[in-house]
């Protein structure tokens, strides 16, 4: 674990500031006019809200879906994150391979912290983590990522059980009993799968306030905001549930 608390040192700022005049040598540019190249290296002290974060995801995620992603120079990343950390956001999401959030939201080495779980349900272990993120760290937003056509999701819906897998998918059902559908409601279909998805989603988001206190007290004084969102495989759209 980063010293989250480590001030910003002049050799640091010194590393940054190399790291962005490497990348304009090598690509022979001066100045800023390619705005989609990250000069800097990882997020320092910031005092972004937890609006500006979001709408900096939204910003990132139509950036990966027009193709137009940020050359993260993430070896200047790796060095300028190694005496500290600051990242904007901590993220629940699914395990698949199909949906990095990282990725999904052209985020960089120290922009965010991420929580990987079929399903993307809570837990004990994950909500100390999402703790240490927002109210040690200074972490703004705790994002709940589901997605569509999720695998964990079909399983719980048709009483999968396998092991250990058993219990997690346990902690999908309520979705599924709470999900309004009428028509085929079996992991064959698609549509109701989605529709638990997004129920799972809006569940998990009610269970971080109930089971943390801590994060409860921090979104109630504008400190952070908790939210869901479903990434749409086909397209590739991040959709923010409000």
């Amino acid at each position: 674990m980063n010293k989250f608390d480590a001030p910003e040192s002049s050799r640091r700022a010194v590393l940054k500031n190399t790291a962005a005049l490497s990348v304009l040598a090598l690509t022979g540019i001066s100045g800023f006019m390619v705005p989609h190249v990250t000069y800097a290296a990882s997020l320092t002290k910031h005092s972004m809200t937890p609006d500006d974060v979001i709408k900096s995801f939204k910003v990132g995620n139509t950036r990966f879906r027009e193709g137009k992603m940020q050359q993260h120079d993430f070896v200047a990343q790796k060095i300028s994150s190694q005496e500290g950390q600051f990242p904007a956001a901590v993220i629940l999401s699914c395990i698949d391979s199909c949906a990095p959030a990282e990725i999904l939201l052209d985020t960089g080495i120290g922009e965010t912290f991420n929580a990987r779980v079929a399903g993307n349900v809570q837990n004990e272990d994950i909500l100390g983590s999402m703790e240490f993120a927002c109210a040690a760290a200074g972490a703004k937003v705790v994002l709940v990522m589901g997605h569509t056509a999720c695998g964990a999701v079909a399983c719980a819906i048709d009483n999968v059980e396998l092991g250990n897998l058993t219990g997690l998918l346990n902690k999908i059902k309520p979705a599924v009993e709470k999900t309004v559908y009428e028509g085929d409601r079996t992991g064959k279909n698609m549509a109701f799968v989605d529709a638990v998805a997004k129920t799972n989603v809006a569940l998990t988001v009610e269970h971080i306030r109930e089971h943390s206190p801590i994060l409860k007290k921090l979104e109630q004084e504008g400190k952070i905001k908790i939210v869901g969102s479903m990434y749409h495989l086909v397209g590739g759209e991040v959709e923010f549930l409000s």
